[in-house]
């Protein structure tokens, strides 16, 4: 074993913590990069980049097969799936090579292939990727080691060929018919791609509503807009066992105490993330976990280990991109700027990438009530958006609630044509802690999708 001691380890080159590991080494400390599969985590790899690239290519289809609607003759369309799969696995290596490079650029930075578990409080055992095995031990470790597609307790799954959200990426063809279990963003993602690329797809979802954490009308609506694509939405439906028969998947389902028979050609399990704590041996380090495996960490992203943090989706809560940046951010702030910053009071916003998109920030209405908030809330259908109108894409609606004593915006949802764009406005306005009337009253350019804050803010006081 050849032992090393680095001021700090990073565990994980995820979103969070490639960035720290480049900042840490900038700011004079010997650091060690620990990766065992590929450097820019689950995000640029198997997540976010990938994902959105091949969405890109069924919005595509889309608008070709609705070409006439605008006056264009394109006639029919066939797809290429290998073709966009190579388009998607060049942006990948795109993004992964340039991470690598600011990697091995940066001086005081080692990058190490391998998996990593730990030792002892500030020890760590590397099973390096090419043979061997090294010893390593840090001052400072940070965990940011991500989780990863959850496996369900289905009856049959093992003797099935399943996809995941890596290996749906992977297939050269159009599934005939894929089978989607989970009606979360992932599988509502997948769902509605690849019925754009030509193929029947049905979502069975246990619950009543689809994305269970938004308000009930804003999953109605996606439910709506699912269906005109001509994806067959099954709620209240549970799965209750899977079989391989032959090259099909026959899916047992129940619902309303009845049983059905779904029967596909492709079967993605889409019900969920677990974290990759399970193979870090945390015990040896005096790491605690909660019932589900994610680290436990305080707001400032410690452990109850001095010197050992935890950032990014292995320590629980939202699963995104910017918040494991944010994470890091938060770090580099208390640990190399001498500052204060914490988790507290984080504005969460996200985008489920579906067509059109939903852009979510803050509170729901559920929450809202549920906290007995004094609150008013309005809402404007894209059919009353002008440029909406203009480009013929006029599904969903926009949604914010305000705090009826302040009038400071609590929350919103877009669910409209570049519904994450128009939310992120609405989350400049909350940082700010502005008031609805000042976007109400704002003059933006037209006809933009932004302009369109107005009407809503006016149907406020319009009811």
């Amino acid at each position: 074993m050849n032992a090393s001691h680095y001021g700090a380890v990073v565990i994980g080159s995820g979103q969070g913590g490639n960035p720290l590991a480049i900042a840490l080494a900038k700011a004079g400390t010997r650091t060690a990069l620990i990766e065992r599969k590929y450097v820019g985590g689950t995000c640029i790899n198997v997540g976010c980049t990938p994902t959105k690239t091949m969405v890109a290519s069924g919005r595509v289809a889309y608008l070709a097969r609705r070409a006439a609607d605008y006056g264009v003759l394109a006639g029919p369309i066939s797809i290429d799936l290998a073709k966009v799969r190579q388009r998607k696995r060049d942006i990948v290596a795109s993004f992964r090579g340039g991470g690598e490079r600011r990697i091995a650029e940066t001086e005081n930075l080692e990058l190490i292939r391998g998996e990593a578990s730990f030792s002892g409080p500030k020890t760590i055992a590397v099973v390096l990727s090419d043979g061997g095995q090294r010893s390593i031990s840090a001052d400072r470790i940070f965990i940011n080691a991500g989780t990863r597609a959850s496996r369900p307790r289905l009856q049959g799954l093992d003797g099935v060929q399943f996809l995941d959200n890596e290996s749906i990426m992977e297939l050269s063809a159009v599934p005939e018919h894929l089978l989607v279990l989970g009606g979360g963003y992932i599988g509502l993602e997948f769902g509605q791609l690849f019925r754009r690329f030509g193929s029947r797809v049905t979502i069975v979802q246990p619950g009543g509503q689809l994305l269970t954490h938004e308000d009930p009308d804003i999953a109605e609506e996606v439910a709506t807009i699912l269906r005109q694509d001509g994806v067959e939405v099954a709620l209240h439906t549970k799965a209750t066992r899977v079989e391989q028969a032959g090259d099909r998947i026959r899916l047992h389902l129940e619902t309303s105490g009845k049983s059905m028979l779904q029967e596909g050609s492709h079967f993605l399990v889409a019900t969920g993330r677990v974290p990759n704590s399970d193979s870090l041996n945390l015990v040896a380090a005096g790491v605690r976990t909660d019932d589900r495996g994610f680290i436990q960490v305080n707001e400032r992203l410690e452990t109850g280990v001095e010197g050992i943090y935890a950032l990014g989706d292995i320590k629980g809560g939202p699963a995104f991109t910017h918040i494991s940046y944010d994470d890091f951010r938060i770090l580099r702030a208390n640990l190399m700027e001498g500052k204060s910053a914490s988790t507290r009071d984080r504005q969460v916003p996200y985008c489920v990438f579906i067509d059109p998109q939903l852009g979510r920030i803050g509170m729901t209405e559920t929450e809202a009530r549920t906290q007995g908030r004094k609150i008013r809330v309005a809402k404007l259908p894209m059919t009353s958006v002008a440029r909406a109108l203009e480009v013929n894409e006029t599904r969903g609606f926009m949604k914010a609630l305000v705090d009826a004593e302040t009038n400071q915006i609590l929350g919103a949802a877009v669910l409209g044509i570049e519904g994450g764009e128009v939310m992120s406005v609405l989350e400049t306005a909350m940082m700010g802690k502005l008031p609805y009337t000042a976007l109400r009253d704002a003059t933006y350019a037209h006809p933009t999708l932004t302009e369109s804050l107005n009407n809503l803010f006016m149907a406020m006081d319009n009811p």
